[in-house]
């Protein structure tokens, strides 16, 4: 710790013969988040729950919402900043039961969209069982990215170079899917793998890796791509325990459909 400086609560004299001051950790800290269509915000997060409780236009934008126990403000971004890049701003929002969260938004997704929006902007990033967080993206571009309060400090990132290249693939690809929410560098990983590698895999892997294709191609919105998938997989002759293993991974691809209302629940 640099020289002044004192841990929240402790005393600090900035001079001798001064009064000592106390910090208490008693800090609220609101994101001030890039607003490009305030309609479209206000539209947006009122549809998943916010309540709107200052709504300034002029003589300049400012927002303020408000959901749970959070707020997230909103002001006019800087020229030259372009949304559809989403890397506009954003926020974390730690919470004891990640879960909660996504169903809850998902719910007010469909009963004010008629489906989830999980493409595109504004979206929400699918929850898999497990999972300990997941991303929302305002029409801004925005990323409000919600995580379990007892994630682990060091997160698994796979890709274990005691592993034989292509386990290490789909290990890598588990990790960019799951943890950071890059499908398309997840289905290249694969893609890559079976290109490359596919003769060193054994049969179990190379079906794991077209059933996790199959997920990704669904979200990513490419149904041809995840039909041929399904054909090539299909050409795999494999024992029933591990079938098992591949159809935990193809029950993501329909739940996933349905999660979209792409087909029947």
């Amino acid at each position: 710790m640099g020289q002044g400086s004192a841990a929240p609560g402790a005393e600090r004299r900035d001079h001798p013969g001064e009064r000592p001051i106390a910090v208490r950790p008693d800090e609220t800290v609101i994101p001030v988040l890039h607003c490009f269509d305030p309609e479209a915000t206000i539209e947006f997060f009122r549809a998943i729950g916010f309540e709107v409780t200052h709504d300034q236009r002029r003589p300049y934008l400012y927002l303020a919402l408000r959901w749970s126990g959070f707020d997230l403000h909103f002001g006019r971004p800087p020229k030259g900043l372009d949304p559809s890049m989403e890397h506009t701003g954003g926020c974390l929002v730690m919470v004891d039961d990640v879960a909660a969260y996504h169903a809850a938004i998902t719910r007010g997704m469909r009963e004010a969209f008629g489906k989830v929006l999980g493409r595109g902007l504004p979206r929400v990033t699918r929850y898999r069982p497990g999972a300990s967080r997941f991303t929302l993206m305002d029409p801004s571009g925005n990323s409000v990215i919600f995580i379990q309060r007892d994630e682990p400090e060091e997160p698994e990132y796979g890709g274990s170079e005691g592993l034989p290249p292509f386990a290490r693939a789909l290990d890598n690809a588990r990790i960019l899917r799951d943890f950071k929410t890059d499908d398309l560098a997840a289905s290249r990983q694969l893609e890559s793998a079976l290109r490359r590698r596919a003769d060193e895999a054994t049969d179990v892997e190379r079906a794991t890796a077209l059933a996790m294709l199959v997920e990704l191609s669904t979200a990513l919105g490419d149904h041809a791509e995840a039909a041929d998938r399904r054909d090539r997989l299909r050409e795999i002759e494999l024992t029933e325990q591990e079938r098992s293993v591949v159809e935990a991974e193809l029950r993501n691809a329909g739940d996933l459909r349905r999660w979209l209302g792409e087909e029947p629940s």
